[in-house]
């Protein structure tokens, strides 16, 4: 098994603790409401959000892709750190076995930024192509800017 890893760092104009309660706590609820054509539902399926923590991701009709599973492997609620695991589903194709993911938030003046580490686990000796890892990047991104300007618009959600 091959491993890729990719660093990332995202700016947001909002404190570390509301995107680390709209992105990660309570991402199940936020997302699919923010993004319904692309996300049908997030469900747990095991646990309840701690450490253990199973939940699958239901992208909407006409999606490519049908579901995804992550499994929290660690979360530190008073650090704005989480680490969990995409360990199932479609997205992951022919050519990852899993993706971990590592996420921290910290404070940067009024605002945040988001450290984020992603390991893309291959089958075989695979090597992730540059241009999955653009794309996976942009996605990433593009998602807290969305997160970022909900907060933005509805200054006591997460407050």
């Amino acid at each position: 098994m091959g491993i890729t890893t990719v660093t990332e760092e995202i700016s947001a104009s909002i404190p570390p603790s509301r995107m680390f309660k709209a992105l990660i706590l309570d991402s199940h609820i936020l997302i699919p409401k923010l993004v319904p054509q692309s996300f049908k539902n997030i469900e747990f399926l095991h646990g309840d959000g701690e450490v253990g923590t199973i939940k699958q991701t239901n992208f909407a009709e006409g999606s490519h892709f049908k579901f995804m599973k992550h499994k929290i492997e660690a979360l530190d609620v008073d650090n704005f750190y989480c680490k969990y695991s995409l360990i199932e589903g479609d997205v992951l194709g022919d050519t990852l076995e899993s993706i971990t993911y590592e996420v921290k938030f910290e404070a940067a003046g009024a605002g945040s930024v988001c450290k984020m580490s992603s390991h893309y686990h291959t089958k075989g000796d695979l090597v992730f192509k540059e241009e999955e890892i653009k794309a996976g990047k942009d996605k990433a991104a593009g998602m807290y800017k969305l997160v970022e300007e909900y907060l933005v618009a509805n200054p006591d959600v997460y407050a």
